[in-house]
């Protein structure tokens, strides 16, 4: 096993791998992953499906075996769901090993109903019952109209994975939705152990788009823009995590806690860095603590085993987080302001290859159906 990821989980935080394809789910790679780095996790985007079926002859069997009586969207869905089951069952012992704290696969509703809840609803009940693994979440966006698609959903006792987060403050509002679905489960009298959740937290995308609004400043005479270069994703997430603090030791948690629920885990995603000149590992280095997870992409976790330097960095230089957001307020940039782009850019960066699949999907079908 990789002595620095292991190191990682011995410091409370898991790995999860932010990457899916059917190959490796048969050919041992995962098995190996799981095994010599250990990998906690898994989790996919359609995005990453994308990637996986519309590139290549890999799925091409799939889709001519479910061409007939099923629209494009029907197919992608099947073929989501066989990967998503095949991953779970390999992932089920460290699921039940670790008293169901890892082992999880996420699968994502449709991009298309980022703002439409009782769409958002209905389709996290239909594909969490056609997975029907207990070590499956189901990712919803937390959007205005995911909040209270997630406060339902955790009432249903369904695993969630609530992804798309990008401020402090929405995170705040998505964990407060969480425990008020546990509440409300509660007051029904039904029980609260084994309802997992995570709340994902988008990193390099926040870095990207103030860094290129920095270097315009600094390119205008501006010497403090300069400074403050690469400084606000990590600094988001350390604030993020006193706001995890801030309810996981409080008398609410406890007395949910005692009724049997787990912690919902701030997971970092987007943790590939985009910019050559920051270390490839920056996202994962600097934000290791207890009770958390990151989700890597192949490349990165290759990079980590490698040469990460794994410490609990998480709850360092909190003053200068902390004084973070002042400093660009008085740049003009303002980390709402900044998260409300990226959710609307990031919307529309899962339904763009979404639709492409569905396209791809549709032209194989029709040439299935017709030939």
């Amino acid at each position: 096993m990789s002595k620095a990821l292991l190191r990682v989980r011995e410091l409370g935080q898991s790995i999860w791998l932010d990457y899916i394809r059917r190959a490796m789910l048969s050919d041992g790679t995962l098995a190996r992953l799981i095994r010599d780095d250990g990998l906690g996790g898994m989790t996919s985007n359609p995005a990453i499906f994308e990637k996986a079926i519309a590139h290549g002859e890999e799925y091409a069997a799939a889709i001519a075996a479910l061409a007939s009586g099923r629209s494009a969207e029907q197919i992608y869905e099947a073929i989501a769901i066989e990967d998503v089951r095949a991953a779970a069952d390999a992932f089920s012992t460290l699921h039940r090993e670790t008293r169901a704290v890892d082992g999880y696969v996420s699968l994502e509703v449709s991009p298309h109903l980022a703002h439409d809840t009782a769409g958002t609803i209905d389709a996290a009940r239909r594909l969490w019952g056609r997975v029907e693994r207990p070590n499956v979440m189901i990712k919803v966006p937390g959007t205005r109209a995911g909040l209270p698609a997630i406060e339902r959903l955790i009432a249903d006792g369904i695993n969630v994975n609530v992804t798309l987060l990008f401020s402090v403050d929405r995170y705040g509002v998505v964990a407060e939705a969480w425990l008020r679905g546990l509440e409300m489960r509660l007051r029904e009298h039904r029980p609260l152990a084994g309802i997992a959740s995570v709340a994902s937290f988008f990193l390099s995308r926040i870095d990207t788009l103030i860094d290129q609004r920095l270097d315009q400043l600094a390119a205008a005479g501006n010497e403090q823009a300069a400074a403050l270069r690469g400084r606000a994703a990590i600094a988001s997430a350390r604030l993020a995590y006193q706001h995890y603090r801030s309810w996981r030791f409080s008398e609410r948690w406890t007395r949910l806690a005692g009724a049997g629920a787990v912690p919902q885990r701030l997971l970092w995603a987007s943790t590939s860095t985009k910019d050559p000149a920051y270390p490839d590992v920056m996202y994962v280095d600097a934000l290791i603590g207890p009770e958390t997870v990151n989700t890597v992409p192949l490349e990165t976790l290759d990079a980590y085993r490698d040469h990460g330097k794994p410490q609990a960095r998480l709850e360092e230089d909190l003053d200068a987080a902390r004084a973070l957001p002042r400093q660009l307020a008085q740049l003009d940039l303002d980390l709402e302001r900044v998260a409300e782009q990226l959710e609307r850019e990031g919307v529309e960066k899962f339904v763009t290859p979404y639709d492409s699949l569905l396209a791809t999907i549709e032209q194989q079908r029709r040439a299935i159906v017709s030939g």
